[in-house]
């Protein structure tokens, strides 16, 4: 006979609370923030039970463990805000693509160059992309050159996180803002 697949038990995210708290003493801290000292957990939980609130497990890892009187879906609540706003302040750093040519003409030059200033203001980094072509291949030190001009320029705002290497026909760079 074939048994049915037996799930895991689900596991419970944040802090144990009321019955969970497996140990025989605890440090209780009550509503208002006063020590109460090392109380038995059946005191604590009578304690939690009459103030209505919920029994916490603040620092699980301390003997006794510290436990809290507070109210659960509050202490979650607050949790999820934390998070959501740390989650709002972080700046995901993106990779920005700049193709040239290496007989690149002067004006295409500086266009291409604004965007990778404006790239840097924005915190991203930049990916300098020469692509070679038929005979240009005979001329890498032109792309060389065209590099080295690029590191040059920007070189107050960027710093070089790779170097040019070559790359079949591309000759790559990346370049990062500086903090």
């Amino acid at each position: 006979m074939r048994r049915p697949f037996k799930a895991a038990a689900p596991t419970k995210d944040g802090p144990r609370s009321n019955r969970d708290i497996r140990v025989p003493r605890v440090q209780l801290i009550d509503v208002d923030g006063s020590n109460r000292g090392d109380v038995s957990i059946n005191d604590a939980l009578l304690a939690a039970e009459e103030a209505g609130l919920d029994l916490v497990e603040i620092s699980p890892n301390a003997t006794p463990p510290v436990v809290k009187i507070l109210d659960l879906g509050k202490l979650k609540y607050a949790n999820q805000k934390k998070a959501a706003e740390a989650r709002k302040n972080q700046k995901v750093i993106e990779i920005k693509e700049i193709k040239m040519r290496p007989n690149i003409d002067s004006h295409d030059y500086e266009t291409k160059m604004k965007a990778v200033r404006r790239f840097f203001e924005e915190g991203d980094k930049v990916k300098l992309t020469l692509r070679f072509r038929g005979r240009e291949m005979a001329h890498m030190e032109l792309g060389m050159q065209l590099l080295n001009k690029v590191r040059e320029e920007t070189a107050t705002i960027a710093k070089v996180e790779a170097e040019p290497k070559l790359e079949g026909r591309q000759m790559m760079m990346v370049l990062a803002p500086r903090s």
